[in-house]
């Protein structure tokens, strides 16, 4: 039971556990990189199983439910933070005015302690930050996000076509997504040029909720993407997979964490059209 991969699949879990404890307080830096060793772990567990020889199906459940935390669970609830940030900027203008002084972590634990006062309490006109109906409504539309990871975990433990190719957006690559967003507000919040302006852009509550809402339902599509799974490492039958690798570190070079939301469309991008070029 206790097995090396097993115990990475655990620490897979904790990382999860852990993102969302820091997200409740604010923290949106340090959920993000729990959340990326959990990634790690991920990969990790999978690979010391088939180098110890240690695949069964114990390890296999245990993917799944920690699966269920790190990339159902905590990307939810970091989301839901993030569009209470974004209810609050739509109810009182802008990002600056939701602000208090340049500590980020103490600015949304604040909104979120608003926000659940005005939820369960009604609104207090001591509040600084005010919150309406359709923003207070709005956040639980992140709760989309653990209901169709749901799914398409138990899909994938069920569907023998994934051996090669992912059918469905992958619950790693979506919870990439969502962290970015979290790491763009963390670090553009108060730049100027592209980074500012990207933060501004996305935290926008129709922005942020549509987001949530496709990707969601890309989770249980029947989209063919691309899997980092390589038989040989030629070049022929693998430029997908080394175009998108090339790219995506280009992309991160030169421009960070503002670069990683970019990166998961670029691989829907070069996913469709490996898709219809294959087709045809």
């Amino acid at each position: 039971m206790f097995s090396l991969p097993n115990i990475l699949t655990a620490g897979n879990l904790l990382g999860g556990c852990l993102s969302i404890l820091f997200a409740l307080q604010g923290r949106l830096d340090l959920a993000a990189y729990f959340l990326f060793a959990a990634m790690l772990l991920d990969f990790l567990d999978g690979f010391a199983a088939r180098l110890l020889n240690k695949q069964g199906e114990l390890g296999k459940q245990l993917d799944s439910l920690a699966d269920m935390v790190s990339f159902g669970a905590a990307p939810g609830i970091i989301t839901f933070i993030l569009l209470i940030v974004s209810g609050a900027v739509s109810v009182n203008g802008s990002l600056a005015q939701v602000m208090v002084g340049d500590k980020m972590g103490f600015n949304i634990k604040l909104l979120i302690d608003q926000y659940f006062d005005a939820l369960i309490y009604g609104v207090d006109e001591l509040h600084m930050v005010q919150f309406n109906a359709w923003t207070l409504i709005l956040p639980f539309v992140a709760l989309l996000i653990p209901f169709f990871s749901l799914f398409r975990l138990a899909k994938f433990n069920l569907d023998t076509r994934q051996s090669e190719h992912f059918i469905g957006f992958p619950t790693p690559a979506n919870t990439l997504f969502f962290v970015s967003i979290a790491l763009t507000l963390w670090f553009g919040y108060g730049t100027t040029g592209t980074s500012g302006l990207l933060t501004e852009i996305l935290m926008r509550e129709g922005v942020l909720s549509t987001l949530v809402v496709v990707f969601s339902i890309l989770l249980v599509s029947e989209v063919p993407l691309i899997a980092l799974k390589f038989k040989d490492f030629s070049f022929k039958n693998n430029i997908d997979k080394y175009t998108l690798i090339g790219l995506s570190i280009t992309l991160i070079v030169l421009f960070g964490v503002f670069a990683l939301p970019f990166v998961v469309l670029l691989y829907l991008t070069i996913s469709l059209i490996r898709f219809f070029v294959t087709k045809s």
